[in-house]
């Protein structure tokens, strides 16, 4: 189906807002090797708690992993590593109900605006987050955060421009996550570490599930004063 014949198939926010999402705090970003992997790894997430999931498309299975986790009620899925427009409209059929870049794609962002899917692109200055921020959107993601400079940088910036929300992604632990999610210009933190690729691909769900139930008690405290 050519791009301007697309028509989205499910209610999604419109670019720029991302709260159906982002109500989870923490966002496991995954790397799917195997679309088998998906099923218990929802399973996995939900029984933890958690209800947000980033799917990368950095493998052939990605897609289709995202469609299975997509049909799971209960979990909100997305889709990462958007490089072309062409892919907003491929995450969009597949069932994706946001769309992160690793940087600053203003046809990308367009592209969402255009189907109105929520878009989170990557962001590592102060000039790109005016860039987003002159596009519309409300939140961007931090990347690669912790090898930019991590919370002081990210500080930094929201002192300047404190009217966007970031979701700070990369390089981030489960012994930083407390860090960044303190601060008040944090709207949710992403990371691989909740879900590993190497532990999805070994099929170790028992190790996964221990890990999404950490992080699903580090969102539940209470934000520091």
């Amino acid at each position: 189906m050519p791009p301007s014949a697309h028509t989205p198939t499910t209610s999604v926010p419109a670019a720029g807002t991302l709260s159906p999402p982002f109500t989870a705090r923490i966002v496991p970003v995954v790397v799917i090797d195997d679309a088998r992997a998906a099923a218990p790894l929802a399973d996995a997430l939900l029984g933890a708690g958690l209800t947000c999931v980033e799917v990368t498309l950095r493998t052939a299975a990605a897609l289709a992993a995202l469609r299975i986790l997509a049909g799971v009620p209960g979990l909100i899925v997305g889709a990462g590593t958007v490089l072309e427009p062409d892919q907003v409209d491929r995450s969009l059929d597949a069932g994706a109900r946001f769309v992160v870049s690793p940087g600053l794609d203003l046809e990308v962002i367009e592209r969402c605006r255009h189907l109105g899917v929520a878009a989170l692109p990557g962001v590592a200055t102060s000039s790109e987050v005016l860039r987003a921020r002159r596009h519309g959107l409300k939140a961007v993601k931090f990347f690669p955060a912790e090898q930019i400079g991590g919370l002081p940088a990210l500080t930094s910036i929201a002192a300047a421009i404190p009217d966007m929300r970031f979701v700070p992604t990369g390089g981030i632990g489960p012994d930083d996550v407390r860090r960044y999610l303190a601060s008040p210009a944090v709207l949710a933190v992403g990371g691989t570490w909740v879900a590993p690729r190497d532990l999805l691909a070994a099929g170790a769900w028992e190790r996964v599930r221990e890990r999404c139930e950490l992080a699903a008690h580090i969102a539940a405290e209470p934000a520091a004063p």
